[in-house]
């Protein structure tokens, strides 16, 4: 796991290719990203399902109650098969767009 800090944004990345450990690790960890906006890079997974995806929903609905961002990064997925609840893009800068447009939001009251 790589972990990449860009101003108010934390990028983590699975170095290994074992989603399932991936996913134990940044659970156990949220502790340590909670007070930031968390970018989940899983570009070098190309067998991802939306199921797959969706296992980080618990992570990502408490992460947004706390007025933070949480965006996933996949390729080679149905964007339609995943939950509307989680924010899935295909790459690193429409993430940070994501999270820019979304701290604008909130600044502004939405």
């Amino acid at each position: 796991m790589k972990v990449d800090q860009k101003a108010h944004t934390v990028i983590i990345k699975d170095t290994q290719g074992d989603f399932t450990s991936f996913l134990m690790k940044v659970t156990h960890q949220y502790k340590t990203f909670e007070k930031q906006n968390i970018t989940i890079d899983l570009s070098y997974h190309s067998d991802l399902t939306a199921k797959d995806i969706e296992l980080f929903l618990p992570l990502a609905t408490q992460h947004k109650k706390a007025k933070k961002s949480f965006v996933i990064v996949a390729n080679d997925i149905d964007f339609n098969a995943v939950s509307d609840k989680l924010t899935v893009v295909p790459s690193l800068l429409e993430a940070h767009d994501i999270i820019e447009m979304e701290e604008i939001e909130r600044d502004l009251g939405f």
